[in-house]
C-alpha cells in the first residue's frame, strides 16, 4: 500500500485543534469517486479529516484532489481473490494504527466485509466505530436461492463487526430487521449518497443543446425517443428493452442506449436480428445526460436488482416519466403514480408502458411532475445532513 498522493492543501483544522477524522473505504476507485466524493468535501470544510481507500486510488485525480489523502489497497471485486484475505487486511490495520481514525464508513460488498474484518478487536477496544453503507444487499426477492443464502450468512456474520447499518431502499431496511443482521436501533435507511440536482435541473438546459442532440442523433421533427442509461451488463437486462422496443413497431421511435460494458457486440447484433438497428442508438458513456434525459419521452430501467438506482432519481428530478422494474429501489421510487412500474421480464408489459407514454404525453407529464416532488429530499445536501447526524450520533458513544 502507498501513499502516492496527498491533497496539497494541508488542512488548516476550522473547527478543533484535534479534528475528527473519518476513513472511506470502497473496493474500486470509481465508487470512492462516485458515491463519496462530496462526502469528503462536505466533511472537510466542517475541519475533518477525511481519507480514502480503494483499488488504484492514487491513480484516480478527482479522489487525489478530493480526500485528504487516498490510499491503494490491493483488494478485488471478486470475492474469491485470495488477496482480500491474505493481504488487504493486514493494511487496514496499519492505517488504522498510524492515522488513528475515528469513524470508518465502509461500502461495496468485498471492502465493507473485509475492512470491518480486520477492525474489529479496534472497535472491541473502544477505538474505532464503523459505519456500513449497504447500497443494495447481494441477496434480494427474485435472486438465486443458493446466493442469497450465502450472501445473507455473510451479512449476519459481518452485522456484529458493524457499529451502525445504513440501508437505501424498504426492502433491505426490512431484511436486515427481519434477520437481525444488526439490532433494530443501528438500522437507519437514508435515500443513496445523494444527487446533485443543479446538473439536472431541466430549467438549466437550454433548447440549443436539444436541438443539437437530436440533430446528432439522425431524429427527424416529429421523431421522439426512449433513454436507458445502464452498464451493457446481464443484471440491467437491456436485452428486454430491445425486445419490447421491437414490439412498437414505430418507425418515428427511436431508442437510446447511454452506457457501455460487456454485452455491447450481443446487443447490437440483437437489434440487428430485431430489425431496429436503424432506430437504436448506441452512444457509449456520456456526459450530457442532463440533457438526453430532457429530450427524451421517459427513461426506461429494467434491472435485475438495484440498491436505489440514481439514473431513476436524476430522471424523476428532471421531470423525464420513467419506467422501471417491479424492484426493489425502484419501486421505492415510482410508488404512488411516480413511475410505471412493469413485472420484470414482461416484455409485453413494457411494450404497453411505453405505448402508453407515446399515447398520452399529458399524462406522463402529471406522472413525471409527481415523481419530481416525490424525490426532492434525495439531493446532495439532505442526504448529507442525515450523515452527519448520523456520524455525530455514533461518534458520541466513543468514551
Amino acid at each position: 500500500m502507498q501513499n502516492l498522493q496527498t491533497h496539497p492543501a494541508q488542512r488548516t483544522q476550522v473547527l478543533s485543534s484535534s479534528p475528527r477524522k473519518l476513513l472511506i473505504a470502497t473496493t474500486i476507485a470509481p465508487s470512492l469517486r462516485g458515491f463519496f466524493i462530496p462526502f469528503a468535501e462536505y466533511f472537510r470544510a466542517r475541519g475533518w479529516q477525511v481519507d480514502g481507500i480503494a483499488q488504484d486510488a492514487t491513480s484516480c485525480p478527482q479522489c487525489v484532489a478530493a480526500y485528504d489523502h487516498v490510499w491503494d489497497i490491493p483488494w478485488s471485486r471478486n470475492p474469491l481473490d485470495a488477496k482480500n484475505l491474505l493481504q488487504a487486511p493486514s493494511q487496514v490495520r496499519e492505517l488504522l494504527r498510524e492515522h488513528q481514525y475515528d469513524l470508518i464508513n465502509v461500502s461495496t460488498p468485498v471492502a465493507s466485509f473485509v475492512t470491518r474484518m480486520a477492525l474489529n478487536h479496534y472497535r472491541d477496544q473502544g477505538r474505532v466505530k464503523v459505519i456500513y453503507t449497504a447500497q443494495g444487499f447481494h441477496f434480494y426477492k427474485g435472486g438465486s436461492p443458493l446466493k442469497n443464502a450465502a450472501y445473507l450468512a455473510i451479512e449476519k456474520v459481518a452485522g456484529q463487526w458493524t457499529d451502525q447499518l445504513v440501508v437505501v431502499n424498504r426492502e433491505d431496511e426490512i431484511a436486515a430487521l427481519t434477520n437481525h443482521l444488526i439490532p433494530q436501533n443501528k438500522v437507519q435507511r437514508i435515500p443513496g449518497t445523494g444527487v446533485n440536482f443543479n446538473r439536472f435541473n431541466p430549467d438549466g438546459i437550454s433548447e440549443v443543446q436539444v436541438a443539437a442532440l437530436r440533430q446528432e442523433l439522425g431524429l427527424g421533427a416529429g421523431d421522439r425517443f426512449f433513454l436507458s442509461v445502464a452498464e451493457l451488463i446481464p443484471r440491467k437486462r437491456i436485452d428486454d428493452i430491445l425486445q419490447a422496443f421491437a414490439k412498437l413497431g414505430d418507425p418515428t421511435v427511436h431508442l437510446v442506449l447511454a452506457g457501455k460494458g460487456e454485452l455491447l457486440d450481443p446487443l447490437q447484433a440483437q437489434a440487428i436480428h430485431l430489425g431496429i438497428s436503424a432506430n437504436v442508438h448506441f452512444l457509449g458513456q456520456r456526459s450530457d445526460i442532463p440533457v438526453l434525459l430532457k429530450a427524451a419521452s421517459a427513461l426506461v430501467l429494467v434491472s435485475q436488482h438495484e440498491g436505489l438506482p440514481n439514473c431513476i432519481i436524476e430522471a424523476l428530478y428532471s421531470q423525464t416519466p420513467v419506467i422501471g422494474s417491479d424492484i426493489r429501489g425502484t419501486r421505492d421510487l415510482l410508488q404512488g403514480g411516480s413511475g410505471l412500474l412493469v413485472g420484470l421480464g414482461e416484455i409485453a408489459s413494457l411494450t404497453e408502458s411505453m405505448r402508453w407514454v407515446l399515447n398520452n404525453p399529458q399524462e406522463a407529464e402529471v406522472m413525471a411532475r409527481q415523481g419530481r416532488r416525490g424525490v426532492l429530499d434525495y439531493g446532495i445536501p439532505e442526504v448529507l445532513q442525515q450523515y452527519e447526524a448520523l456520524y455525530q450520533t455514533v461518534l458520541g458513544e466513543i468514551a
